[in-house]
């Protein structure tokens, strides 16, 4: 008898942001003032988590926060998404931190410090048997690249279907890559692991790499790979960008969340692409990260 499988599993990392707002971004060894400065939950694998949750996936969590106040609020920020943290470990390293500069054209520089998120180096059991038994395994690499593999290669075992979103770009190991069903990257993503400044040539080398490739392409819209092929592009919104901060984040777990429904490749990008264009439309990653009516509403409008 085959083996029942729900929601999503996300490992990855999970920060509080420090947004600083500033007319432009700075050039090197220029010091502006900002315009305001707040506070957000964030990191790359909250923020997915967020999106799928909202999106209408069951999503367990898999990380680690500290012992500190940032880690208390992140916990409130998942148990508020209807994320399941019971497998987020305590740390005695402080909670990851985020500094992130959002100029007034709406883009971004960000620096993160791990913190508890380093520490995330091997999977327990009970992590193990979590990913085993879901329909979707979502990470990305700010988590040490040993543990990302580890989980990929559980998943694939298990017949679990494997989701990297690869960022912080970087090379990506043989032993990771192959355990990869889905991958997703964006432009600068896709042209630095893929190894070419040619958009099209990167793209084609990283979709002979795994079954599913997805390109995302900002106002461009996103470009579908199966099978080494090109499948289809999917346009972007148009909308009035405000903060585009985790606008990445949201597209990959909403994508995520229609991919483990059931939904086919190319309605789950659509899917996401709608959710990502709300998400640019106020400040703040998770804050800004909209729930499933919002994105079933904003996918009966016309393109």
């Amino acid at each position: 008898m085959a083996q029942e499988r729900s929601g999503i599993v996300m490992v990855g990392s999970a920060n509080m942001d420090i947004v600083f707002t500033v007319e432009r971004i700075p050039q090197p060894g220029e010091t502006l003032l900002a315009e305001s400065v707040a506070t957000y939950p964030g990191g790359k694998g909250l923020n997915q988590a967020v999106a799928a949750a909202r999106a209408g996936a069951p999503t367990t969590f898999v990380g680690s926060l500290g012992r500190d106040e940032h880690g208390g609020e992140l916990a409130v920020t998942m148990t508020d998404a209807g994320i399941d943290r019971t497998l987020v470990r305590s740390s005695a390293a402080p909670t990851g931190q985020a500094f992130i500069v959002v100029a007034d054209s709406a883009e971004n520089t960000i620096i993160v410090a791990s913190g508890a998120n380093a520490e995330v180096t091997a999977l327990t059991e009970p992590e193990r048997a979590a990913i085993a038994s879901a329909s979707v395994l979502l990470m990305q690499l700010e988590l040490p690249i040993g543990v990302v593999t580890e989980a990929a290669q559980v998943a694939k075992s298990a017949g679990t279907t494997v989701m990297l979103n690869a960022a912080p770009a970087r090379e990506l190991p043989d032993e990771l890559i192959s355990a990869v069903d889905c991958l997703i990257v964006n432009e600068h993503e896709a042209c630095l692991i893929g190894g070419s400044d040619d958009l099209a040539e990167a793209s084609a080398r990283l979709a002979a790499r795994v079954d599913r490739l997805i390109v995302t392409l900002g106002s461009d819209g996103s470009a579908l790979y199966e099978g080494g092929v090109e499948l289809a592009r999917v346009p972007a919104r148009r909308v009035d960008a405000v903060d585009t901060t985790g606008a990445g984040d949201t597209y990959c777990g909403a994508f995520a969340a229609a991919i483990a429904e059931g939904r086919d490749l190319e309605s789950s990008a659509a899917f996401a692409t709608a959710a990502a264009a709300l998400s640019v439309q106020a400040l703040g990653a998770v804050p800004s990260i909209p729930g499933r009516d919002r994105i079933e509403a904003m996918l009966a409008e016309p393109l």
